[in-house]
């Protein structure tokens, strides 16, 4: 018997778990930092040193932390659906949970490419991007086209090529789970809106969520909480 289809959409929410401070509180900083700073096409043009010194923190960071049980219950949900992941986070949890198959929005924190490579011009094609793990990079070191390297990451002000074929998940959907994030920042949070007219739609998050659909049902917990409630709703051993 076919499985039936979940995409499941994640945010900081779920990581926050793991010690993984969230992308950007209310006071417009991330691990202390003007976000526009280390989070913006301009930032990289106006210091890239101090944007690979951020990321570099941020791999070394992700080296010290653990899938949670939230991350462990979503790739657990593969016994039962057909799963997307596709998430608005940069580190690798959901992989090293188990989950196969991964949509990232916003990029890949311990890959790399060089500057001017994955952009229109060239199709956003990730021949040019590599895996460094949890390594370092900085000015001066170059991809094999001679271009400065830069972290894998959709900035602020750049395009998010893999914005189709999430749609596209959700869109052939026959249930979409939302985790962890306030649907704020686009086009990630729009994205609930492509799910078909009878499809529900579940949100895990401890905070108001700003959109009304007749097909939402909000879980108010946090990510580990939540999907375990998740999971008893839908009836998943």
């Amino acid at each position: 018997m076919e499985k039936k289809k979940l995409a499941v959409l994640t945010g900081a929410g779920v990581s926050a778990e793991s010690g993984i401070s969230t992308f950007r509180d209310s006071n417009g900083l991330w691990e202390n930092y003007n976000v526009e700073d280390v989070a913006s096409i301009e930032g990289w043009h106006r210091n890239p040193a101090l944007m690979l010194d951020f990321y570099n923190m941020r791999r070394a960071q992700l080296a010290t932390v653990k899938p949670n049980r939230a991350h462990l219950l979503i790739a657990s949900l593969e016994e039962t659906f057909d799963v997307t992941v596709i998430t608005q986070n940069i580190d690798n949890l959901h992989e090293r949970a188990g989950s196969t198959r991964i949509i990232h929005l916003h990029g890949e924190l311990t890959k790399v490419r060089p500057e001017d490579r994955c952009n229109e011009a060239d199709g956003f094609s990730e021949d040019s991007v590599f895996d460094i793990g949890y390594g370092e990079i900085h000015i001066g070191d170059k991809g094999p086209d001679g271009a400065q390297l830069r972290p894998h990451i959709v900035w602020f002000g750049e395009a998010v090529p893999k914005i189709e074929k999430a749609i596209d998940a959700v869109e052939k959907a026959d249930i979409m789970l939302i985790v962890g994030t306030s649907l704020q920042v686009y086009p990630a949070a729009g994205l609930y809106r492509f799910a078909g007219p009878d499809t529900p739609i579940y949100i895990i998050d401890p905070k108001d969520v700003p959109v009304r659909d007749s097909r939402i049902t909000h879980i108010r917990d946090v990510a580990t909480k939540g999907m375990e409630s998740f999971k008893n709703i839908l009836n998943i051993k």
